[in-house]
């Protein structure tokens, strides 16, 4: 978890927008396990330790079903503490019936499902950084069976929930092309490359993590940004150290000529493909 605190910079909360609070609640409470932090008539904010919002939902008025083909949201990705919390969610989805993907990327062990409105999830554990592969500043990942054998060997305990160090490991997107965005996200916001899949998919992170940010073409160069109305991703939120990180963070995108506004106290940068981002000290 060292890879999600100070002086990293990591993807704190993730914003979304759902067409039904109810039918989404139930769902992340009841299948994903958070707890409700706070909740009002249209929003509801989510938490796995009681104190730290992982992930916040609302129904704006006008809400119309997720866009399909366009920028956004791929998945956002809950990094749980042990092995056997992983094992122990992989039973309580056989329990109840969910179907879900999986995959061994070697850096990390992972479960996919979706959301009511198609919101992708990701649910994962790292292996030890230590077993990580690198191979100059790149690290090597794949798409491998899991091993559901091995992992249900170290089931332990009755699913109750996510556990309290649950963490947002980090968030992969759709965007529209890569160049602008390896600039934007490089340069301004100054996280490195630490893979690229092809021409089609870039991987960063801070501080030599696997990655903190997914990037992807998959939906098609040019994509277009959903429309505001659209269930899906609203925003995200990127924790900066410290003050000096986000002036410079500032400075570095005014100077590529990204889109960065204050908003209701709060600074807003806006990616290439209109994927919106609060920085947060």
């Amino acid at each position: 978890m060292s890879f999600h605190r100070e002086p990293i910079t990591f993807v704190g909360q993730v914003n979304l927008k759902v067409q039904n609070l109810e039918q989404s609640l139930d769902f992340y409470e009841e299948v994903i396990g958070f707890k409700v932090f706070e909740r009002t008539e249209r929003s509801a904010s989510l938490t796995a330790d009681g104190e730290t919002v992982l992930l916040s939902i609302q129904q704006p008025n006008n809400i119309i079903p997720k866009q399909r083909r366009t920028t956004g949201l791929y998945h956002f990705a809950l990094l749980l503490p042990k092995r056997s919390d992983l094992a122990g969610i992989v039973q309580h989805f056989a329990k109840i019936g969910l179907q879900f993907g999986s995959s061994d990327h070697l850096v990390s062990e992972a479960l996919y499902l979706s959301d009511p409105d198609g919101n992708g999830i990701e649910i994962y554990i790292d292996r030890a950084p230590s077993e990580w592969d690198w191979n100059n500043d790149e690290v090597a990942m794949t798409v491998d069976p899991l091993d559901f054998e091995d992992l249900l060997s170290e089931a332990n305990q009755a699913w109750n929930g996510l556990p309290a160090e649950t963490v947002m490991g980090h968030i992969h997107l759709h965007v529209s092309e890569l160049i602008k965005t390896e600039e934007f996200y490089t340069k301004g916001l100054g996280f490195e490359v630490v893979n690229r899949y092809g021409t089609q998919a870039l991987f960063i992170s801070d501080g030599k993590y696997h990655h903190h940010i997914g990037l992807n073409t998959w939906n098609g160069v040019g994509a277009p940004t959903p429309s505001p109305d659209s269930a899906g991703l609203e925003s995200f939120t990127l924790m900066l150290p410290n003050e000096e990180k986000k002036k410079e963070m500032i400075a570095q995108l005014k100077n590529i000529g990204a889109s960065v506004i204050e908003e209701n106290g709060s600074t807003v940068a806006t990616d290439p493909s209109g994927n919106r981002i609060y920085l947060i000290v």
